[in-house]
């Protein structure tokens, strides 16, 4: 099970990772609804490393992001969950509308979004290159999104 990570407890938790030898994987995102599709890419952004920090949108970022009326669970209900996945190391909650900051504190061996994103438009992608980390783009389930599950439940989709 992982932890709810302070973001000023970032830097520090990146430096025990490394002392210990471990190799740190960071993504980021909604995850409003979980699905199988979040886990799937959950596991695999895992195995890229041997810890993996996911960095949560806080619920005023979602709303800037995805609009009014979401997210649809809260940011510590939405942390709570992700927290309890075997694959998660640590989640961490940012107010932002990119994950930057975190990125830049933590310093990761290795940044990973879903196939959705281009490597080259991946936030933070310069400063882990810098540091001689890789940026990976995993793929999607299709048909897996939020958007998609929402529409359903709506009876826009089938």
């Amino acid at each position: 099970m992982g932890i709810l990570l302070p973001a000023t407890d970032l830097k520090s938790f990146g430096r025990t990772c490394r002392g210990r030898g471990l190799k740190v994987a960071f993504t980021n995102g909604c995850f409003d609804l979980l699905h199988a599709g979040h886990v799937r890419y959950l596991n695999e952004a895992r195995g890229l490393g041997d810890a993996l920090v996911v960095g949560l949108n806080s619920d005023d970022s979602v709303r800037r992001l995805k609009g009014e009326g979401r997210p649809i669970v809260p940011e510590g209900e939405r942390a709570e969950v992700l927290a309890a996945l075997a694959a998660v190391d640590a989640v961490v909650l940012f107010d932002e509308d990119t994950p930057l900051r975190l990125v830049e504190a933590l310093s990761p061996d290795v940044l990973v979004k879903g196939g959705d994103w281009d490597v080259e438009t991946i936030v933070g992608r310069e400063h882990v290159r810098a540091t001689g980390g890789q940026v990976l783009s995993l793929p999607v389930c299709p048909g897996r999104s939020t958007s998609a599950l929402l529409a359903r439940l709506k009876g826009d989709a089938p």
